[in-house]
């Protein structure tokens, strides 16, 4: 009996302590074509009562900037394509001539403003469609999701003063929360002179902000997080956090006198406080370059001396879902008619919260972070900017390559684990998923998170696909 005993000792610490998860197998859930090129496409989650759609804005253009240096003269118009999480087309529009293919010119933002179930859509239309860069004629415009119809209207704020063209023509359709109350926030500009408004269910006016060009200046992405907990929300514009419920300060970074890329909220688990992680473009020779600040706006970490940090991510690679950030340093970058590529690129990987640096292994430029099998860590597909398709595992291995770039990685179809939706320039639109997905603890405690709820419809809006790898 002792020796028995001895034996199960034995065999308990040989064999393994957990079941390991069954290797990822990428497959595709749906597939349509546009029927005509892409040169680019974002993407937003749609709910039409309980049916999961996703609403698709493309064009044959490539994406059109308004810096004088990387603007270009569409050949084509912005369309809208409706289809469900199987691939049915549910129905498609044409923005026309008047709307500028680009994703500073004409955002698009999903959202359940009235609070009714079903998401309404939001963009900018343009009343003059003979003159696409009359901004006095834009107009937001709300539209019903099941059909596309146009069911209101109102006019799109103007920007403040005279300013560049590359100033002028920045803008932003996001939302957030005060308490239980939902707040449309739209928004102009990103280096100078900037403006934000607040919005009720009715589309009354809820708050204005105006901003100088004194002090941070905007991001290419808007986070809403609730950074202090107290159930309201707050906008990361910048390196300034601002009350989705009133438009005031929480903090500005006061010191900072630029324009910071990418603004990452990123929450640790251990201590249940929300990070910020900022990778700085503008004033390259003003440091630290790379920047982890807490919830007050207090710097708790930063890196480099110079350069330009042009883009970066959170993505949870860690045994335990530990964060790592990613900053970019780019020589320069170059926008034409076939797209856009950075030259001299350097990566800088580190502990969120300790800012130690990290060795992946393994290159990441390019990649947007995606939990595709639900264990709560993230797989890594390089589908943004010049990347090539390729799906990687946290440690760097080869998964499979979806064919083309990524306009939304996220649970957006009611199958486990998130999915990645990919497009390719023959106009092919596919929904990839992991066979093998089960979604763990979490998992589903990250899907249901109010962050993740409202930062997963502003793929459409900025930079914000990168922005849920912060939880």
């Amino acid at each position: 009996m002792k020796a028995r005993i001895i034996y199960l000792i034995i065999l308990f610490f040989i064999l393994p302590t957990s079941i390991e998860a069954q290797p990822i197998e990428l497959a595709v859930a749906a597939e349509l074509n546009l029927n005509e090129p892409i040169g680019q496409l974002r993407a937003v989650p749609l709910q039409i009562g309980n049916q999961k759609n996703i609403c698709a804005m493309h064009s044959t253009d490539a994406e059109i900037d308004p810096y004088i240096g990387m603007f270009f003269f569409p050949k084509s118009t912005l369309k809208l394509t409706t289809f469900s999480e199987k691939g049915k087309v549910l129905w498609k529009k044409d923005l026309g001539p008047g709307v500028v293919p680009g994703i500073w010119f004409s955002p698009i933002f999903s959202f359940d403003l009235d609070q009714n179930g079903t998401d309404e859509i939001y963009l900018i239309g343009n009343k003059d469609p003979e003159h696409p860069m009359d901004y006095r004629q834009y107009v937001l415009q709300r539209l019903e999701a099941a059909s596309g119809k146009v069911t209101g209207e109102w006019p799109w704020p103007k920007p403040i003063g005279t300013q560049s063209m590359s100033h002028t023509y920045r803008h932003f359709i996001f939302g957030g929360m005060a308490g239980d109350e939902p707040v449309l926030i739209t928004a102009q500009g990103t280096y100078g002179v900037m403006a934000l408004q607040g919005w009720n269910s009715d589309m009354s006016l809820r708050w204005e902000k105006k901003i100088d060009d004194e002090g941070p200046a905007g991001s290419h992405v808007s986070p809403v997080v609730d950074l202090d907990q107290d159930g309201n929300d707050e906008i990361l514009w910048g390196e300034r956090a601002i009350s989705v419920n009133d438009g005031k300060e929480l903090f500005c970074v006061d010191s900072w006198p630029g324009h910071s890329d990418i603004v990452q909220p990123v929450y640790d688990y251990q201590d249940k406080k929300w990070y910020i992680h900022t990778c700085r473009e503008s004033h390259n020779d003003v440091s630290p370059r790379i920047v982890t600040f807490d919830a007050s706006g207090r710097q708790v970490w930063g890196d480099l001396d110079q350069g330009h940090i042009d883009t970066g991510w959170s993505a949870r690679l860690g045994e335990k879902r530990e964060p790592v950030v990613l900053g970019v340093r780019v020589g320069a970058k170059v926008r034409t008619a076939e797209g856009e590529k950075r030259l001299d690129v350097e990566e800088f990987t580190y502990h969120a919260v300790s800012g130690k640096p990290v060795d992946l292994g393994f290159d990441v430029y390019t990649s947007i972070p995606v939990d595709l099998n639900g264990d709560g860590r993230h797989e890594l597909v390089k589908g943004y900017f010049e990347g090539n398709g390729d799906v990687l595992s946290g440690k760097g291995k080869k998964l499979g390559n979806i064919g083309g770039f990524s306009a939304m990685a996220s649970k957006f179809t009611s199958l486990p684990g998130e999915q990645i939706l990919s497009y390719s320039k023959d106009g092919t639109v596919r929904i990839w998923y992991d066979k093998n997905a089960k979604d763990g603890k979490e998992a589903k405690e990250r899907y249901a998170n109010p962050f993740y709820r409202i930062n997963q419809r502003q793929t459409g809006n900025g930079y914000n696909l990168f922005t849920l790898g912060g939880i």
